[in-house]
């Protein structure tokens, strides 16, 4: 049935982008209620979200100091990034080799960003995907059932790192470097996801899934009505392995035994959760677990994800479940895909609240 609603709601949305000041702009406007476009049918005011500070469960956190020299180290992160990878599909890591100084200066590269005046921001706001610096709100604007409160700067950053010039001048010396640094952990974590597979350590890293790396600087206004909207709709990542850096403010759930368990802030750590296209080729060993964003009407909040994707965007490499893990018994539970078709798929239903991953599952 069609919404009656529907061309009201395509002038608003093209409105909204026209302005080029995205959900920022809407809050320095000074509006007091969330715009309809914004409500978003997941939500159930009434449900009260689980809180992980409950002894119901504990949030895996994962040290990985000594892991490259301790062989009795590295067997005991293996094992509980196995067990976080197969359940949770998430976990914490900490003595990630990443200084704090650097995990600092680039929170605080983010908030100035999107602290410029709206011309500043404005001269990188595109909904070209091609284009090198891609700001603007809500990638899936135009075909998401509702709108997220959220603001985004994304860029590739790897395998072909950007000149500093490319990049937004207020933050782009913190982007380089970080990248670099994020770059040698995820090859380790890849490593370490590797031997929890029971595959050779470097078995990822030669599929190439360490090379590309793409960055979204997400920002999360303070918004009126934050029972209404959310920050980001529940969805999984459509890559391999995401980083996440956050600041203090809470607003991160994960799906776990059907229930929204809040991830923890823990000083100096970040987040990593399994992609869609690990969980593909891990042939549903690890899980790509479904997430999303609260907002609140307190401050606003900042966060670093960097989406590690194999190559480029446009790369002919397949990928499908890896031959040591499927058997007669095991079949394969996925069909061959490149990471430009799967990311064409999962880019046009946008964060629909449904899996991409289904799309190209065989058999039943």
């Amino acid at each position: 049935m069609a919404n009656p609603n529907y061309n009201s709601r395509e002038t608003e949305v093209k409105a909204f982008d026209d302005a080029k000041t995205g959900v920022k702009g809407l809050v320095q406007s000074g509006i007091t209620a969330v715009p309809k476009i914004f409500i978003n049918p997941q939500i159930d005011p009434q449900q009260t979200p689980i809180s992980s500070d409950s002894a119901q469960f504990e949030f895996p956190l994962l040290d990985l100091e000594g892991v490259a020299d301790d062989p009795i180290k590295r067997k005991a992160v293996v094992d509980a990034i196995r067990e976080a990878s197969e359940t949770w599909g998430f976990f914490q890591v900490i003595n990630h080799g990443i200084p704090e100084a650097v995990l600092v200066e680039m929170i605080d590269g983010v908030r100035r960003f999107f602290g410029q005046d709206d011309e500043e921001r404005k001269k990188w706001y595109t909904r070209d995907r091609k284009a090198r610096v891609v700001y603007n709100s809500n990638f899936d604007l135009y075909s998401a059932p509702s709108a997220n409160w959220r603001d985004t700067v994304y860029c590739e950053m790897a395998p072909n790192l950007p000149q500093p010039e490319e990049l937004p001048l207020v933050c782009s010396d913190i982007m380089i470097e970080y990248t670099k640094q994020v770059l040698k952990l995820g090859r380790s974590l890849f490593q370490i996801l590797s031997e929890a597979l029971g595959l050779k350590a470097d078995h990822l890293v030669d599929m190439k899934c360490a090379n590309g790396m793409a960055m979204l600087q997400h920002y999360y206004p303070e918004c009126p009505q934050p029972e209404l909207t959310l920050g980001a709709s529940k969805h999984a990542d459509s890559d391999f392995l995401t980083v996440l850096l956050t600041d203090q403010v809470r607003g991160l759930q994960v799906l776990y035994q059907n229930q929204w368990v809040d991830v923890p802030f823990v000083p100096g750590a970040l987040v990593v959760n399994i992609g869609d296209l690990l969980q593909l080729v891990s042939n549903d060993r690890f899980v790509s677990a479904e997430h999303r964003v609260l907002v609140n009407s307190l401050s606003s909040r900042v966060s670093v994800a960097c989406f590690f994707r194999g190559g480029t965007i446009r790369s002919t490499e397949l990928y499908w479940p890896i031959e040591e893990l499927v058997s007669e018994d095991n079949p394969a539970r996925y069909r061959a895909t490149t990471l430009e078709e799967y990311l064409t798929h999962s880019h046009s239903k946008g964060l629909d609240g449904t899996s991409a991953l289904s799309h190209f599952r065989v058999g039943t």
